[in-house]
């Protein structure tokens, strides 16, 4: 008995002896290999470092390898090559490489899939070795490429913005619907309100509500694009009411018509507005002639005398003449014609005016000497031989165009009486801007001729102007002495030979056309055509930047041009002194004006 229990004590202790050392063996198999890898941690060189990065990119390397590898067998399936993509300069820092943590996700998804090993095996080591050098090559053209794009982007700081094309489509479209609809709806019995017509009718009112004033497709809304399908299921509709194709072209072509019809009677009521606007004085004008006049009369007679008279027949000196019956427009080509010069005390000025505005513009020159010039101001009634012979001409001709009936338009005609001391005299209309000396005008080689113009027979310019625009070349007398085709020229800056004009006598060539004119039409109404007769085979071309013309209708006139011209002309009705004048010349003629002046101010006249 006992020998069994100490039997039994002996075969425990020698099995817990066992477990012991089963656990030691168990927790040295653990522990050591930690305390082996800390201690290898601890002394890592540099060296060591850079092996083990290197050991980690190669990993990393093989994995891409391995990824090129199935998009080449992919490829081989139909599957287009990816284009390359141009990242721009804020996308450099972030752009695509190998260590890329998007590529990262994406291979640790291909090895979850469970394919990299296989493929692996299939290429072998030498599919390796290619795909490794073509990853390599990829890289450098890629880092290559980035850089040309950086070197460009910095040379091009500031990038052109895109070019936005403006289209009026949709627009265009949406009135041809109206158009459309507003026929069926004339095709309808009338008195009906069928369900169609009622349609018809709410979607022409909400299509016109919609679109309004638009002029582009960038001015639709949304709700106009709704209402524009909306519209075109309802005319398909109605083109299955109405098939018949023929009675729609008739009553497309009568809406045209009427529309043509509708149009020319605006545009000749907008001519008329324009000229009625053009031959009436504004306001302030009114206001400055009576001041003025009222200042003149106050005066006594001594002091109604311009200064230098002497100088007024002197033919060595530089005599500029404008007939004019406007204040300011004669101040302004007073004014820079003699800031102009360079020898402003050789200029004489001879302005012409009418009986009524004679005190006034005599009180404004009176007020405003010009400078170191000489100026004269003469009325109509001075010249009491013109005023009997032209009376005449009016009462035969029985017209109220101020075109032609205008006796300052015709005085021009009879300047080898109006100054006959003088041997030349230039000529202004009243709407010109003198910006240039002009000492060297009066040195122009005349060539013989009596009339120094510049020519309007350019094609391609806006002042183009031939023979037949103005005469009548289906008469016979004009058809034989003159050709169509002979250059044209233009009133406005003159230089005019008074000798030769009294040796030929063309005052009685212009007596004897502007009488054949009152038997038959031989011309349009106005000066222009009567002095293109007068002066035929008369007339020497000046150079074109003596005179340039069009800044009375034309407004895309380049500035360069306006500014190498010595003389600029307002010619046409948009004058800058009217409202209705183009905004962007007014500045060149108002420099001239004087603004300040107390009777301007008093007026309300401003810039």
């Amino acid at each position: 008995m006992w020998s069994r229990e100490m039997s039994l004590l002996l075969m425990n202790q020698v099995r817990r002896w066992q477990r012991t050392m089963i656990l030691s063996l168990l927790c040295v198999s653990v522990i050591a290999p930690i305390v082996f890898v800390s201690t290898r941690l601890k002394t890592f060189s540099p060296v060591g470092k850079k092996e083990f990065m290197d050991d980690l990119s190669t990993t990393k390397l093989l994995t891409e390898n391995i990824r090129l590898n199935a998009i080449e067998q992919e490829a081989g399936e139909g599957i287009k090559e990816p284009k390359l993509v141009v990242y721009k300069d804020k996308d450099f820092g972030s752009a695509v490489s190998l260590g890329n943590s998007d590529e990262n996700n994406k291979s640790d998804q291909f090895d979850s899939a469970g394919n990299t090993f296989n493929i692996l095996g299939s290429n072998g080591k030498n599919g390796e070795r290619k795909e490794e050098k073509k990853q390599l090559e990829w890289k450098a053209v890629s880092h290559e490429k980035r850089q040309t794009n950086l070197k460009a982007a910095q040379h091009d700081e500031k990038p052109h913005p895109p070019v936005l094309r403006v289209t009026d489509v949709k627009v265009r479209l949406i009135r041809d619907q109206v158009i459309r609809a507003k026929a069926y709806l004339s095709f309808s019995p009338s008195g009906s309100n069928s369900h169609l017509v009622r349609e018809l009718r709410t979607r022409i009112k909400e299509l016109e509500r919609a679109v309004g004033d638009a002029t582009k497709d960038s001015d639709l809304s949304k709700r106009a694009l709704q209402k524009m399908k909306g519209m075109e299921v309802t005319l398909y509709k109605a083109s299955r009411v109405f098939p018949d194709c023929h009675a729609m072209a008739t009553k497309l072509r009568a809406m045209a018509h009427n529309a043509e019809e509708y149009v020319h009677v605006q545009e000749n009521q907008a001519s008329y507005l324009i000229q009625l606007a053009a031959r009436t004085t504004p306001k302030g004008l009114h206001c400055l002639a009576m001041q003025l006049t009222t200042e003149y009369f106050s005066l006594q007679p001594e002091e109604r005398q311009f200064p230098n008279q002497k100088k007024l027949h002197s033919p060595n000196l530089h005599h500029y003449a404008v007939f004019s019956d406007n204040i300011m427009a004669s101040a302004a080509v007073v004014n820079s014609t003699v800031s102009s010069a360079a020898e402003p005390e050789k200029i004489v000025f001879h302005v012409v005016t009418d009986s009524l505005n004679f005190p006034a513009i005599s009180m404004w020159f009176l007020f405003n000497p010009p400078g170191k010039a000489t100026i004269e101001v003469q009325s109509l009634d001075d010249f009491k031989w013109f005023s009997t012979n032209y009376d005449s001409i009016l009462k035969k001709h029985n017209t109220e165009d101020p075109r032609f009936a205008s006796a300052l338009n015709h005085l021009r005609f009879f300047l080898p009486d109006v100054f006959p001391a003088l041997n030349k005299v230039v000529l202004f209309d009243h709407d010109v801007v003198v910006q240039g000396d002009l000492s060297r005008l009066w040195n122009v080689d005349m060539k013989g001729k009596v009339n120094g113009a510049v020519e309007t027979c350019k094609a391609t310019e806006a002042s183009f102007r031939r023979m037949d625009m103005f005469l009548n070349f289906s008469d016979p007398l004009v058809a034989n002495r003159f050709d169509v085709n002979a250059c044209t020229w233009a009133f406005g800056m003159n230089l005019f030979d008074l000798q030769r004009w009294r040796r030929r006598n063309l005052t009685s060539v212009y007596h004897k056309y502007l009488h054949l004119g009152y038997k038959r039409p031989l011309w349009k109404a106005g000066s222009l055509p009567l002095g293109w007769v007068t002066f035929y085979n008369q007339t020497v071309a000046l150079g074109r930047r003596w005179h340039l013309l069009g800044l009375g209708y034309n407004s895309g006139i380049p500035r360069r041009e306006i500014e190498q011209a010595a003389v600029i002309h307002y010619d046409g009705v948009m004058k800058p002194w009217l409202d209705i004048g183009i905004s962007k010349y007014k500045g060149y003629w108002g420099k001239h004006i004087k603004y300040d002046h107390p009777f301007l101010q008093r007026c309300n006249i401003h810039e």
